[in-house]
């Protein structure tokens, strides 16, 4: 199997197939996975993925794609040292997804998208046609279930003469690899492009009883502390249900405990 894609999606799959016999490759584009993520974040999975025989390759463009997913593939690469060939039973694009609101008659209701497709709305979820909504991936929210319904009870509360609104809102997410990426608030990236003092709490794996208990000490907990506050601006962990520890992080920081 060829992935096209070193994000979400095409990693959860990429450890999933490998693990369940194929033999699988990842094709990105950039210079490292998860684009979004700290660097220590991405080279950890980086190492994951190997150990667990999925080979990686960094930093390469796809110029062609021939044959048929299914039976045979064969897929041009262009790189800084030249084009290679890479073969394959199956393909698997994992490049992102486009906003699915073309041909559906916006331009009759003064609903007005931007650049990329998606729907334009205010904090509210209000587009720019009075009483229309739009909530979800169409109008530009970020792509997890658990957010499209939280922007369906904000959509909910406004049309019942509530305040509701998705500014400062608290986003969990987790990446389903094994073992799981998962956090809450800002990372680093995110914090010095937001220009955010922080400093920084590291705690590895093999410091946590549960983790040795487990016999599952990869990885390590991050969270970014800010300077005047001492808030929590931002957690990630990366290691053994990491997706569970996060919602108690995820309560410190709505409590805004230092």
């Amino acid at each position: 199997m060829i992935i096209l894609g070193g994000g979400y999606v095409g990693l959860e799959f990429a450890q999933a197939f490998v693990r369940f016999g194929s033999r699988v490759t990842v094709l990105e584009r950039g210079p490292k996975l998860l684009p979004r993520e700290d660097k220590d974040v991405a080279d950890a999975l980086l190492e994951f993925l190997h150990l667990d025989g999925v080979d990686v390759r960094l930093n390469v463009e796809v110029a062609q794609v021939e044959g048929a997913s299914g039976g045979f593939v064969r897929v041009t690469l262009a790189t800084s040292a030249g084009t290679s060939l890479l073969e394959g039973s199956d393909i698997l694009v994992a490049t992102g997804r486009i906003p699915n609101t073309e041909n559906v008659g916006l331009d009759k209701t003064g609903v007005a998208t931007d650049a990329r497709g998606y729907i334009q709305v205010n904090e509210r979820l209000e587009t720019t046609a009075p009483g229309i909504w739009a909530l979800g991936e169409c109008a530009g929210s970020p792509q997890f279930t658990h957010v499209s319904e939280d922007d369906f009870r904000i959509v909910q509360a406004n049309l019942h003469g509530g305040s509701r609104n998705t500014r400062d809102r608290l986003i969990p997410f987790c990446l389903f690899t094994d073992p799981e990426i998962a956090r809450v608030g800002l990372n680093e990236n995110e914090a010095v492009a937001a220009g955010r003092a922080y400093r920084v709490a590291k705690l590895p794996m093999q410091a946590v009883l549960r983790a040795r208990t487990l016999s599952e000490t990869r990885g390590f907990m991050k969270a970014l502390v800010s300077h005047e506050t001492d808030e929590i601006l931002g957690f990630t962990a990366v290691g053994p249900h990491a997706g569970e520890i996060l919602s108690v992080v995820q309560t410190a920081m709505m409590g805004k405990l230092p």
